[in-house]
């Protein structure tokens, strides 16, 4: 056996078997950990759910009308936007693990203010903390994540990250829609200060690590997530993989010019643009608003409560279905099927606004029934692919500014979408924003076999050279 395939095989990046190969279970760990910061960030964005109503009509302690609350919407994204290329900076100056710590700090302080805001402002300006926030975890938490993980477990837990969005999301429905705005804010405090007591004793990026000249560090990092005595020849596998990326030049210019970082951004552009044209930002920031104007049977507290805590269930066990059918099988039969239950339910609308001498007070069922539906035809597709991939494509010398692209264009879909929406449905009713998701998705099938590279059982390094259309380079003089 030669070196090269001995370190292969004992790398980090590879299956652990037993104790001379060490263990998978720490960086499982890690990934739960760092991705209760994922929670925090979907804590805040449903958290206008279940609060819209509860401000608008509290007059005597918020005064806050319907228009100016809108704007709880758009702040977020507008910040996050704004912020992402200071956070993206940071990931290589400080390192990932502190700026996913800068995350819970400033999660407590948004939350802070909502707990003593007693006007409209003040609320914005913790809409405004909370998309600092998300700068910070979308930035920095799929490249940790990326980067402490082999492919096996990459691919079976790094879907925790886009569940702890979800989970957030149904819990603060949950909690908005039994307690008060301020008892609300006192309770989700303890997520952040919980996650900066425990993510604090957990190790950087090994990547990182190497990439910063911190060797003895990216020693202890590896031993730590791997649970080996001897960690050398994984030492010097990733060594030699980080060196080679770092070889490569990685300005903003290459991000458009180099063929393996052009992809990397095509297939991340797709994923995170057809993603959000699928409807998801705006159905869990207007969940109880949908059900309320669709008029089901159900109160539509309880209805958001199902469709978010079924998001979460699904999204869950998709996790463990990705490497068995691979990325792009799955967000193909996703977004097919998909774009089918959003038109299915368009025409629902349509009939229900347009054609009203056809009587449907025995079909109300029909769109929570459809949006449950259309959860677990998107759970097992759209909902995992995109954030899992993110750390997956990119090289660690182009991977901050990679991320940091992505991140932008995710915070300008999330705030132009949630506005179009207002704007459809006001003008044309819920039928038109169902359309365009619809379209959007079935559309998204037939592009996904274009734009969306296969990562199924790679390391970082295997999916760079494939990206560049090569088999796995040689080692050479590069250490």
């Amino acid at each position: 056996m030669t070196m090269e395939k001995k370190l292969s095989n004992n790398c980090l990046h590879n299956d652990f078997k037993g104790k001379d190969n060490g263990y998978e279970w720490p960086q499982i760990f890690a990934i739960f950990i760092s991705s209760l910061a994922s929670l925090c960030c979907g804590l805040a964005f449903s958290w206008f759910s279940p609060s819209l109503p509860v401000i608008i009509s509290d007059k005597e302690n918020y005064d806050i009308t319907e228009d100016q609350a809108s704007y709880f919407t758009v702040l977020p994204p507008a910040t996050m936007m704004l912020s992402v290329p200071l956070f993206s900076s940071l990931n290589d100056r400080i390192g990932r693990k502190k700026v996913i710590m800068i995350m819970g700090v400033i999660q407590i302080v948004a939350w802070s203010l909502v707990s003593v805001a007693n006007n409209v402002y003040v609320f914005y300006l913790s809409r405004c903390v909370n998309g600092l926030g998300d700068g910070c975890l979308f930035t920095a938490l799929p490249m940790y994540i990326g980067e402490v993980s082999n492919p096996k477990v990459r691919g079976r837990w790094g879907n925790i990250l886009t569940f702890n969005i979800y989970f957030g999301q149904c819990l603060i429905n949950i909690i908005g829609s039994n307690f008060s705005i301020v008892h609300t804010a006192y309770i989700v405090l303890v997520v952040p200060i919980v996650f900066l007591v425990i993510f604090y004793f957990f190790p950087e990026s090994p990547y990182y690590l190497v990439m910063k000249g911190k060797e003895e560090e990216a020693k202890a990092a590896l031993k730590w997530l791997t649970r080996k005595d001897n960690i050398e020849e994984d030492f010097l596998q990733l060594k030699y993989d980080v060196a080679r990326q770092m070889s490569e030049t990685g300005t903003w210019c290459d991000l458009f010019k180099n063929i393996a970082y052009r992809k990397a951004l095509y297939a991340g552009l797709f994923l995170r643009i057809s993603q959000q044209l699928g409807g998801i930002s705006v159905f869990a920031i207007y969940t109880q608003f949908i059900f309320a104007k669709a008029g089901t049977n159900m109160s539509p507290s309880n209805a958001s409560i199902i469709f978010t805590g079924l998001i979460c269930i699904l999204n869950f066990i998709a996790g463990f279905t990705i490497d068995k059918f691979g990325r792009r099988p799955a967000y193909m039969v996703s977004s097919f099927f998909s774009g089918v239950v959003l038109f299915l339910l368009s025409c629902y609308f349509y009939i229900d606004d347009y054609q009203i001498e056809i009587d449907l007070s025995s079909f109300k069922w029909v769109p929570l029934a459809g949006m449950m539906v259309f959860v677990f035809t998107y759970s097992f597709g759209l909902g995992v692919v995109p954030t899992l991939m993110l750390g997956e494509l990119f090289s660690a010398s182009i991977k901050s500014k990679g991320l940091c692209f992505l991140t932008i264009i995710f915070g300008v879909l999330v705030g132009s979408l949630t506005k179009l929406f207002h704007i459809l449905e006001s003008n044309y009713g819920l039928f038109c924003p169902f359309l365009l998701f619809s379209l959007s998705s079935l559309i998204g099938t037939i592009l996904t076999v274009y734009f969306v590279p296969e990562t199924k059982g790679k390391t970082l390094e295997e999916i760079q050279q494939a990206l560049k259309g090569e088999k796995k380079e040689k080692k050479n003089e590069i250490l």
